[in-house]
């Protein structure tokens, strides 16, 4: 509006003065919002891409980047058989407890004792007469009672599974007697016959009608008394009420044993119908993988059918024996399938690790990924983590956390991983290895463990694991688990990477901001590990993303001590190493060698530790300060210095954009403006490059510098100012913008101002007031404060504005109406 008048007054010759504009205004602006609606683009945070976690194709449980020796830690390469496996382990957990002897027992070794109504046991002369004496006594088992008769063959527990599993079917339903005693035997007395120094003897009163007719009958069979109802039976002096006692009990205690011998029955013949028929398929291991894949499905479903999985199930040693056996076949099919019944099974101790170590090979395969993910194995292993004890089983669950791991790196199962638990499970896994303290036997083992943990980084692409992991106090305890091993290198390394991937999302990031102990963590690490280039990348990829998005975190940031020391150190190290490897290039590209595509180690550091000074230098008070940061600058112009934009494009563009930032802050004692010359000849370099990236920093920069006169001084000599004109035409607003920035501070000075007609930068002016005018008043407010500038003096509009006075009216006009 005051532009118009101004033309408009122009032809009576009564215009009123103004003082001229500048593009940034000298008043120091109190607040982050304030700068940046004064002048857009004046301070920006910098953005980079994260730093690169290679995929590791061969699947390990420690990286190639390991800190720690192979031979202080558990192998991802071993060898695994069916010796690998323990049947001492596999024996089924008894469900009757018994109280302990007040007496020794005695073994009655005649039968011509006067008492003695219990014979010892002789082996069958004929199995068939065996056979045929058990069917005769079947009948006298149902109708006798329960609680006075107990009698049991005495076959070791290994003769007596291979005798059953030998036997017909139909032949073993026809034999439910023996049935019976085995199971009385195994129920009533779980005891090893072979240790002579433990055999006990124990009499289950035998009903009066003809009890001893049945037991002398009886050749090959014997009954067991405890000495103690022994002696009771011979002493006629005792209490009639005690004998009741005793007789009563024993009744409850046959309808128990009556229960539980039915219950024996149909799981004998549930095993001999359905299991033993299946297992004798497993049993030929000649035969094809595809038959023992699909009898290894049947088998699990006829044990679930039958509720035999689980601990208690008294064949469970035979039926794992067998299944042990086929670990040795080379199949990932086969040893999924037996993986799943094994860890069906309850195994411990040594065999859960060694079904665990069979699990991780089979993941460890990414060919194997198609097999797993259209198969149950997520499900088991995850039960494992939710029911193992961490310390008891801490190996077996490295292998089975390994495992999940390489899982996480299949779409399809990280998906399932999330809806099946997986994220609060880890966490808590986590949490209770926090809890774990230093001097603790188990603490350095368990920090094996958390490295396995790396699945979460996984898991963190999904929304769904996101807010999980932001709704379990995830951060806390990668804090925590950072405190604690920040000595692991290995666990330190994937805590780091975790965060490093979480800090990438808005919501984490200011979770993370809040977290007033993380600067400090890092800081420490920083310091500590200097020369760990992947440790330090990803330690300042997380802090400039907390300082791009949080002003809280600039300050608090640049608060916590010796911080901005801890980023001078780091960038001199870096500086050195990145200037050595430049010096070698340089020898190297003499013989034709072309220059790296990607930045090299030393020069990611760098790109992501000057965008960490670029963001904290939004903030009004630390931006100041960094700008009279002397070493912080000098650094910055050494960038500029020793790199070009063909060397590393990104690395050149931060430190310009690093180096616009703080030329905002017009302070005493900057540390640009004393060096503003300077840097003023190496943004000329950016000017002349064939990259408008580079260019429109370069510009950017000009824009805050052209405030002082040596700047403007410079520009006009150099003939930068032609540069800017012919940037006008650019259809980029960020491009012409800037470029109008220069433009304006050059029309302060009055005898630079004949520039902008000679060189046609009016006529350019009101172009792109009508090109970009209607949709950005930010720039239109810029290309009229030029013009105002450049009509200070004017006496007519015909001269000042010639052949685009009428345009420009009209212009003016329009943009001033409602």
């Amino acid at each position: 509006a005051v532009l118009c008048r101004g033309m408009q007054a122009s032809k009576t010759q009564n215009r009123r003065r103004a003082e001229a504009f500048h593009w940034l205004s000298v008043a120091k602006p109190e607040t982050s919002s304030e700068i940046i609606n004064e002048a857009r683009d004046a301070l920006r945070t910098v953005r980079t891409r994260r730093p690169q976690t290679p995929t590791d194709d061969q699947r390990k449980l420690f990286g190639p980047q390991s800190s720690r020796g192979s031979q202080n830690r558990p192998a991802s390469v071993f060898s695994l058989h069916a010796s690998s496996f323990d049947l001492a382990e596999s024996r089924p957990v008894s469900g009757v407890r018994l109280k302990p002897l007040d007496h020794k027992p005695i073994l009655i070794t005649s039968a011509n004792d006067e008492d003695s109504s219990v014979f010892l046991p002789k082996p069958p002369a004929d199995a068939a007469e065996v056979r045929k004496d058990i069917n005769a006594q079947a009948g006298l088992f149902r109708t006798t009672s329960l609680g006075n008769l107990f009698t049991a063959e005495v076959v070791p527990q290994d003769q007596n599974e291979e005798k059953l599993d030998s036997e017909e079917p139909a032949r073993m339903m026809n034999n439910l007697g023996r049935s019976n005693n085995n199971c009385l035997a195994e129920q009533r007395l779980y005891t090893s016959f072979n240790d002579e120094s433990r055999q006990l003897i124990c009499n289950e009163h035998i009903s009066r009608s003809g009890s001893e007719e049945f037991m002398k009958g009886a050749p090959g069979k014997f009954s067991l008394q405890l000495r103690g109802e022994s002696d009771q039976m011979k002493k006629p002096g005792k209490k009639s009420s005690q004998t009741r006692s005793s007789g009563w009990k024993r009744r409850v205690t046959g309808l128990k044993d009556e229960t539980r011998i039915n219950e024996c029955e149909e799981e004998d013949v549930f095993w001999h119908i359905k299991i033993v028929p299946i297992l004798r398929e497993l049993e030929k291991i000649e035969d094809n993988v595809e038959n023992l894949c699909l009898a290894c499905t049947k088998l699990y479903e006829a044990l679930k059918e039958g509720r035999m999985l689980g601990k208690t199930f008294k064949r469970r040693r035979a039926l794992l024996k067998t299944l042990y056996k086929l670990v040795d076949i080379d199949s990932a099919l086969l040893c999924l399938k037996l993986v799943k019944i094994i860890l069906a099974m309850k195994v411990e101790g040594k065999n859960l690790l060694g079904v665990c170590k069979l699990a991780f090979k089979i993941c460890r395969n990414k060919e194997n990924d198609y097999i797993i993910q259209n198969d149950t194995l997520l499900d088991c292993l995850l039960e494992v983590l939710r029911n193992e004890d961490l310390q008891k089983n801490n190996e077996a669950l490295l292998y089975c956390m390994g495992a999940i791991k390489f899982m996480s790196g299949n779409a399809v199962l990280l998906n399932e991983m999330v809806n099946k638990g997986a994220v609060e499970m880890l966490l808590q896994l986590m949490k209770q290895i926090n809890n774990i303290k230093e001097h603790d036997t188990y603490f350095s083992n368990l920090g094996h463990l958390l490295v396995q943990a790396a699945t979460l980084r996984s898991l963190a692409h999904l929304p769904a694991a996101r807010r999980r992991l932001l709704g379990s106090s995830a951060l806390s305890e990668l804090c925590a688990a950072l405190e604690q091993r920040g000595s692991h290198g290995d666990v330190r390394s994937c805590v780091v990477s975790i965060l490093s991937k979480l800090s990438s999302y808005s919501d984490f990031c200011a979770a993370l901001a809040d977290c007033s102990r993380c600067y400090i963590l890092f800081l420490a690490l920083l310091n500590k590990h200097q020369k760990q280039q992947g440790l330090v990348i990803r330690i300042i990829f997380i802090l400039g993303n907390l300082t791009a998005r949080s002003n809280q975190a600039r300050e608090q940031f640049f608060k916590e001590k010796e911080s901005v020391n801890t980023l001078i150190s780091l960038f001199q190290a870096y500086y050195e190493l990145d200037l050595k490897a430049q010096t070698w290039y340089h020898d190297r590209k003499i013989k034709g060698k072309k220059h790296l595509k990607h930045p090299s180690e030393a020069e990611d550091v760098l790109i992501k530790l000057i965008r960490v000074l670029a963001n904290l230098s939004i903030h009004p008070s630390v931006g100041a300060a960094l700008a009279a940061a002397h070493r912080v600058v000098e650094l910055l112009v050494t960038v500029l210095e020793y790199k070009s934009v063909d060397d590393c494009e990104e690395l050149v563009i931060n430190a310009a954009t690093a180096v616009n930032n703080l030329s905002y802050y017009q302070v005493q004692g900057s540390a640009v403006q004393d060096k503003k010359l300077h840097i003023a000849e190496m943004l000329l370099k950016l000017l002349m490059s064939d990259n408008m990236d580079a260019v429109l920093e370069a510009v950017r920069v000009f824009g805050n510098l052209s405030q002082y006169h040596e700047i403007r001084d410079f520009i006009m000599q150099k003939k930068i100012y032609k540069f800017m004109i012919a940037l006008l035409d650019s259809k980029n607003r960020g491009i012409c913008f800037s470029a109008c920035g220069v433009l304006l501070n050059l029309t302060v000075d009055k005898n630079k101002r004949a520039f902008l007609r000679e060189e046609g930068g009016v006529g350019k002016l009101v172009d792109c007031l009508q090109d970009f005018g209607p949709a950005d008043w930010q720039l239109s407010c810029l290309i009229c404060k030029t013009l105002w500038n450049y009509s200070e003096n004017i006496t007519s509009t015909a001269s000042c504005f010639g052949g685009d006075t009428d345009t420009l009216l009209v212009l003016l006009t329009s943009l001033l109406g409602e």
